[in-house]
Parts: C-alpha cells; structure tokens; sequence
C-alpha cells in the first residue's frame, strides 16, 4: 500500500499508515526499526509527514 497523499488524506489517516507500516514486534534483533530512526519511534521520525509539512519520500530520505 502506498502512502497517503498529503493533500488528499487526514492527519489520523498518515498517522495510522505509519503505524501500520512501522510496527515494533518487541524483538529488535529481529526488526532493526530502533536502529533504522536512530533510537526513534516512527510516530516521531514521521512527526513532519503526519502533520502535513513534508510528504513521506522526503521524510524517509533522512533515514537512509
């Protein structure tokens, strides 16, 4: 599934595609997503694409 557009999409919507998205099963050896957002949860790494500022590929250049 792709991510919602900013302009055609709620705040909750993004919220709720990058919880889905990024979701933690509790076993970082595993996962890697602490490692990925430098210790961050995805809800705050995406903070600026959840509330409208910056669109999702923009975002998720900064944590290549």
């Amino acid at each position: 599934m792709r991510p919602p557009e900013i302009e055609h999409s709620t705040e909750e919507e993004r919220r709720q595609y990058i919880k889905n998205t990024f979701r933690c099963i509790a076993d970082c050896d595993m996962c890697g997503l602490c490692t990925v957002f430098h210790g961050k949860d995805p809800e705050l790494a995406y903070a600026d694409y959840i509330s409208g500022k910056r669109d999702y590929l923009e975002v998720s250049k900064d944590y290549r």
